[in-house]
């Protein structure tokens, strides 16, 4: 066989020129070998093997509409939060033979919807985090193709919530245990799924407290920059203790405080939610809302893989809904309420 390529690499044609066959029963040959006779699958495969033909993904995914690729979509990749999440789907797609491709959105609703257009044909599913999408935009995407999402409850669409009320409501319980009868929520962004879940939690906490005032604060970006408005705002505010959306503005808040020489936990107590790895470790260490993250995404993607092959999902009965439990784990930034509020 005569292979004047040079360092050109084997193409489909290249393969089918030698065989003296079309490109299209190589293809057969290779991807469906029991379409093709055995004489002739065993020639194309001995040539390609000799070729050194790599068959693209491309048109593997082309000819079996499979590409054995699914896109994990999250708000903020810096955020650490999504760390366990992204080695949970990683881990278990990779032992089911898929591929995992992250996309951060930049929490980013027209990031987010671009995204998705983009990857129509390259993805055989999607795992959404917290998504910025209306529930219309879910819906459609999901008419399209295999979606599980992640603290983002959209009609029909299978998702994964983390039961972060449940949490919420030991913090309040933990408080007001400590003496805490005027406490402040911080919210986050306000599209975010579990902004409005937490403080939902929180108001009906509230109903059933009479002795207890709630004020909401914010909306506070995701972030430790956030930090130092919030600790303004709880001290406008004359809270002696606060919850907030997430760790990092837990944490940026510490580090306000810290520098304000206001002492925690003896003037302020301070809850944050995520337990990010990061929140044993700052000073003091943070009394926080805590879930298996890792496992969040474990179940994400089971549910995800159990619509695009159910031989893949292990027979897994699809569900609509699986809910995550939570609980709070106490550490040093949380105390006894002091006699009065902390000074502005």
């Amino acid at each position: 066989m005569i292979d004047d390529r040079g360092d050109r690499p084997a193409t489909i044609g290249d393969v089918a020129a030698a065989a003296g066959v079309a490109a299209s029963t190589v293809s057969r040959a290779l991807n469906n070998p029991g379409r093709v006779n055995a004489r002739t699958r065993e020639r194309i495969e001995r040539i390609a093997a000799e070729l050194n033909y790599v068959p693209s993904t491309q048109a593997r995914a082309l000819s079996s509409g499979r590409t054995r690729t699914v896109a994990l979509l999250v708000p903020d990749i810096t955020n650490p939060f999504y760390f366990d999440l992204i080695r949970g789907t990683q881990h278990q797609l990779k032992a089911s033979g898929y591929t995992q491709l992250l996309v951060d959105t930049e929490e980013s609703a027209d990031v987010e919807a671009e995204a998705l257009d983009r990857l129509r044909t390259a993805t055989d599913g999607v795992i959404l985090t917290a998504s910025r999408l209306s529930d219309e935009q879910i819906l459609t995407t999901a008419r399209n193709r295999p979606v599980v999402t992640i603290n983002r409850n959209a009609g029909t669409v299978p998702t994964v919530v983390i039961d972060t009320p449940t949490a919420l409501r030991q913090a309040v319980d933990h408080l007001t245990a400590l003496g805490h009868r005027r406490l402040a929520y911080l919210g986050g962004p306000v599209n975010s799924f579990s902004n409005g879940l937490r403080w939902k939690a929180l108001s009906e906490e509230l109903e059933q407290r009479p002795e207890l005032e709630i004020v909401r604060l914010g909306p506070f970006a995701p972030t430790t920059t956030s930090g130092g408005a919030a600790v303004e705002a709880v001290l406008n505010a004359r809270a002696t203790a606060c919850i907030a959306y997430n760790d990092l503005i837990a944490i940026g808040m510490l580090e306000r405080c810290r520098a304000r020489g206001i002492e925690l936990p003896e003037q302020l107590s301070i809850v944050g939610c995520d337990a990010i790895f990061a929140a044993s470790f700052c000073h003091p260490p943070l009394t926080t809302c805590t879930a298996p993250i890792e496992r969040v995404g474990q179940v994400a993607t089971t549910m995800l893989l159990a619509q695009i092959n159910p031989a893949i999902g292990h027979g897994t009965t699809r569900r609509h809904l699986a809910l995550v439990p939570t609980h709070l784990t106490i550490r040093s930034s949380t105390g006894p309420a002091p006699v009065s509020a902390p000074q502005r």
